[in-house]
């Protein structure tokens, strides 16, 4: 049984990816049936795909032996179906009770991955039945068996799936979806065979006068005809096994493990760290190979440098999904709780296509979620409110995605409220928080919004009132390398601005060298390199500043923040400028070494981790590079005491600063 059980549970992941990807499509159509009500041309479409997806979900939950959800997608697809066929009309109760079948079937189909209890369903099957009321036949309580008439002819399909078959892109999706195609599954179920192996069993309700093995198309299934139970019973036909060309219908798509990407990537990070090591060693011995021999020397490691590239980058995109797997779960979130705050709110999605690492994409969609819920319960207004205040009565929300070469940046933006600064300072002062004084900029701000234990709501509801939720947000993206920025306007709305990595596991970097350490920083993070006169470096309280394009720039020497001794004498620094506006800082080095392809390895031991330090690489010479984390580094500056930046005039009055 071991193989068997093996082999199943690769079927219960391809069970559970596909799923996915049903409840993903159904969200989407609920939006639109909600929004169709009582448009009847725009409703049917709706009807007719979730009446699809609910189908599906129904027969494959029948062939992993999952009966909640199946006898739940059974009765939702059964109301559609009376949707459909005029025996009742479709009401804003009907969408209502639609979403919270799908909903409830997503939490059973997790619960079931989970290994943990399954969520009852009883309430939701009695909402849906009362929906129906009289028309039509009550839904068993538990089938898989589709909704089809039974005229027509029968087939029963087996199907036994080898390495070889599934090597040629044949699959249970691929059988599943053929048959679909040809007629109606009625049935669908796993069997274990005596030889420990998996057969799938398929019930087919086709119209009459169909061939089944000939519409096939060289998928190889044992296909038998029922016997109908007619007066004059038609011959059963005998078992064809169908022998098939593999390139017949293969599908171009294949699931893959994250484990196993992750797997390949740690190779090719071990290829480049092998790469790096391999150049210090040919640096080393340049000098003693002929000019002629040593071009051809220095073009296969070019060639190889560049093949190494493609390889990381093959990888990488295999490994990127577009962030729409966030934004399409936010319409019925701002749906419910638009109704629950008595509000009205359009929610608008851009840039859905942007794609980002599938690890980043699942860390960030509860941080997404909460930033989109917030904006519903604190930014927009009631109705009457922004009428009063020359408004539509409809808020915006909107949401949208952007990649600027290895960094991605989500935006949540509205346009209600704004930010009270009055306000928020208020709240931090009677939390014990501490508040700079004089007027605060966006960055000053969000830190307090981000404090722990920070909330400008007076009452408590299932959104608000918990006191956690912006500081989780803020150390989730610090704890991806990211930045996370404020831009508000009171009375104009709210803009929260993230700032991630594409991906975390190899990236491009800029080498610094103070004393006799190397440091990395993300190239994403560095907007500029800038080289300073030491002459020129000011001191406003406990900051350095120096001149930066009209402004005033705060800068952090490594050699201070890691109590490194500095060998610089030229009275000249190096600094790398991040960040944007009042957001921006520089960190300064004794020189920039170059740029360097370098492996991130991440210090999980809290034992040797270090504020401002996100991980560690080996650029070849077997000395490990620490990684800098400009997100951390930001905050430790903006942690001093800080007064408005000077202007031009006052620059000369400022202090130098003398070593």
């Amino acid at each position: 049984m071991a193989t068997g059980d093996t082999f199943f549970d690769g079927f219960l992941d391809d069970y559970f990816a596909e799923s996915e990807e049903h409840l993903t499509a159904a969200a989407d159509a609920l939006i639109r049936l909600d929004k169709s009500i009582g448009h009847p041309s725009a409703e049917r479409a709706a009807v007719d795909d979730l009446f699809r997806y609910f189908h599906t979900l129904k027969a494959i939950s029948a062939m992993v032996e999952l009966r909640p959800a199946e006898q739940l997608a059974h009765h939702l697809e059964h109301y559609l179906r009376a949707v459909r066929e005029g025996e009742c009309t479709l009401t804003t109760a009907g969408s209502d009770a639609l979403i919270e079948g799908t909903r409830r079937l997503e939490h059973i189909i997790n619960a079931h991955r989970a290994k943990s209890p399954l969520p009852a369903i009883e309430d939701v099957l009695a909402r849906i039945e009362s929906l129906v009321g009289t028309h039509g036949e009550r839904p068993a309580a538990t089938s898989a068996v589709a909704d089809a008439t039974e005229t027509g002819r029968r087939w029963t399909c087996r199907f036994v799936p080898t390495r070889e078959l599934l090597a040629a892109g044949i699959g249970v999706d691929l059988v599943r979806k053929r048959l679909g195609e040809i007629g109606t599954i009625v049935e669908a179920a796993p069997h274990v065979l005596p030889d420990a192996t998996i057969s799938f069993q398929f019930t087919l309700l086709t119209a009459d006068g169909i061939d089944v093995v000939e519409r096939l198309g060289g998928i190889p299934l044992t296909v038998e005809a029922e016997t109908p139970p007619a007066a004059e019973p038609a011959p059963a036909a005998e078992p064809a096994a169908v022998a098939g060309a593999p390139n017949a219908a293969i599908s171009h798509v294949v699931r893959v493990d994250l484990a196993r990407l992750d797997h390949l990537m740690q190779i090719v990070g071990d290829m480049v760290i092998s790469r790096a090591r391999l150049a210090d060693s040919l640096s080393r011995v340049e000098r003693y190979v002929p000019a002629s021999e040593w071009r051809v020397v220095q073009e296969n490691a070019i060639a190889s440098d560049r093949q190494l590239r493609m390889l990381r980058e093959g990888i990488m995109r295999v490994r990127m999904v577009p962030v729409g797997e966030i934004f399409r779960r936010m319409p019925l979130v701002v749906r419910d709780l638009a109704r629950e705050n008595g509000k009205r709110v359009n929610l608008e999605l851009r840039g859905q296509a942007t794609e980002i690492d599938k690890y980043l994409i699942e860390r960030m969609m509860d941080p997404v979620l909460h930033l989109v819920r917030n904006a519903v319960s604190h930014g927009i207004e009631p109705p009457d409110v922004r009428i009063a205040h020359g408004k539509p009565p409809e808020g915006t929300i909107t949401l949208s995605a952007a990649a600027v070469g290895d960094m991605v940046t989500l935006e949540v933006a509205d346009d209600g409220y704004g930010v009270n600064e009055e306000a928020v300072v208020n709240k931090a002062r009677q939390a014990g928080l501490s508040v700079p004084s004089g007027p605060l900029d966006a960055a000053a701000v969000l830190g307090l919004l981000c404090s722990p234990g920070f909330s400008t709501r007076e009452e408590t509801d299932r959104v608000s009132g918990r006191g956690v939720g912006m500081a989780v947000v803020k150390a989730m993206v610090e704890e991806l390398s990211g930045t996370m920025a404020l831009d508000t306007e009171a009375g104009h709305g709210t803009r929260f601005i993230i700032r991630l990595p594409v991906t975390l596991a190899i990236t491009d970097a800029l080498i610094g060298r103070v004393g006799a350490e190397s440091f990395a920083i993300p190239q994403g993070s560095v907007r500029e390199v800038i080289e300073i006169a030491e002459a020129d470096v000011r001191q406003l309280e406990e900051n350095e500043i120096v001149p930066y394009r009209d402004a005033a720039l705060p800068i952090i020497r490594l050699s201070r923040l890691f109590g490194v001794e500095s060998t610089a004498r030229t009275g000249r620094l190096h600094v790398f400028v991040l960040g944007h506006g009042s957001a921006a800082m520089g960190i300064a080095v004794d020189r920039i070494v170059g740029q360097r392809e370098i492996v991130v390895r991440t210090l999980a031991d809290q034992l040797v981790r270090v504020d401002g330090v996100s991980g560690a690489t080996d650029l070849g010479d077997g000395r490990v590079v620490l990684i800098l984390d400009p997100a951390v580094l930001a905050r430790l500056t903006n942690q001093r005491p800080r007064r408005v930046m000077p202007d031009a005039a006052a620059w000369g009055r400022l202090p130098a600063n003398g070593r």
